[in-house]
């Protein structure tokens, strides 16, 4: 048996779900959060710069703060894995988690994108401990050190530009013999006197106990292996949108992610989406937090539309 109604159910509880579920409870609606953990992607940093109003703050900080002013809303929360969304006739949705199911009148769509893994000995240890998956993010923590990238195409091109300005050497790790990307931005790099291409490689190992301190590096064609020391690694194989479960219910884009549109509306009347699991190119805590805030802004306006209420035009609540 279901649980009762709910105005609003938010898949995800990092900054796009933790703002919808804030913006939604504001507006009286009854908010469920069902998560997996608080804080996704920014779990893997504990110095973020980048966040207007605090500087600097860990990631667990920030995400707790999130939690916290939309607890003091009236959100609530479930820590569950949602195995399963699906439409009822009355325009409402059921989803389901291994544990329970829940019925709501809307939906918002904030569980992300997951990073790429390189799945070898001591990533997992080091993961916010100098092996980071955000080069934008992190980098700047990284100014005058000496830091390996592992990657290919243009996230891994992308990386090595950003991070060539900030630190004092950069090893790039790469498995083919060549480099494909954007031409442009590639012979700039190779023109950069602090960064070195390694070219038909792979690392197999990632060395440290409190902080990375160097990587191992196997030759793909001879097998030959060499210990590279650096301060941290940065791991840009681009992210996956796990996205499947919803794939019958809204547009996906080519990298599975879910589109949509100015609103944060996807193709599916009744279903917003907000943060990295959208086609907005822009993958930050801030540009998710924004539009956590629209999805639910948006969100209401539908509820609002099926019961025959007034719309909210601004933040503030003013109505018309």
């Amino acid at each position: 048996m279901a649980e009762n109604l709910l105005d609003i159910i938010i898949v995800g509880g990092a900054s796009a779900g933790l703002t919808s579920a804030l913006y939604a409870a504001r507006q009286n609606l009854k908010t469920l959060v069902v998560t997996k953990d608080i804080g996704g992607q920014a779990l893997l940093t504990d110095h973020i710069e980048n966040f207007p109003g605090y500087e600097p703050i860990g990631g667990f900080e920030l995400m707790s703060k999130f939690e916290e002013q939309a607890k003091s809303f009236g959100a609530q929360f479930v820590y569950d894995e949602v195995i399963s969304i699906t439409e009822k006739k009355e325009r409402c949705f059921t989803v389901r988690t291994p544990n329970a199911e829940y019925e709501t009148c809307a939906l918002v769509l904030a569980f992300g994108k997951t990073p790429r893994d390189l799945g070898v000995p001591g990533e997992e240890k080091l993961k916010g401990k100098g092996v980071s998956y955000c080069a934008i993010c992190d980098g700047p923590l990284f100014r005058k050190r000496v830091v390996a990238v592992s990657g290919s195409g243009d996230p891994a091109i992308d990386a090595a530009t950003l991070l060539s300005g900030l630190t004092e050497k950069v090893h790039l790790v790469h498995s083919g013999e060549k480099l494909f990307g954007d031409d442009r931005t590639l012979v700039d790099l190779k023109k950069k006197p602090n960064v070195e291409f390694v070219p038909s490689s792979r690392i197999v190992e990632i060395f440290g106990e409190r902080n990375v301190t160097a990587v191992l590096v196997e030759n793909t064609g001879n097998k030959e292996r060499k210990e590279i020391r650096v301060d941290g690694l940065f791991v840009e194989m681009g992210y996956v949108a796990k996205t499947e479960f919803v794939s019958d219910l809204v547009r996906l884009n080519s990298r599975n992610e879910i589109e949509v549109d100015a609103n944060c509306a996807t193709s599916h009347p009744g279903i917003f989406a907000a943060g990295d699991v959208t086609n907005v190119p822009f993958k930050q805590a801030v540009v998710s937090a924004g539009q956590g805030a629209i999805a639910a802004l948006s969100a209401y306006n539908y509820i609002q539309r099926l019961r025959g209420g007034s719309l909210v035009r601004a933040d503030w609540k003013v109505k018309r």
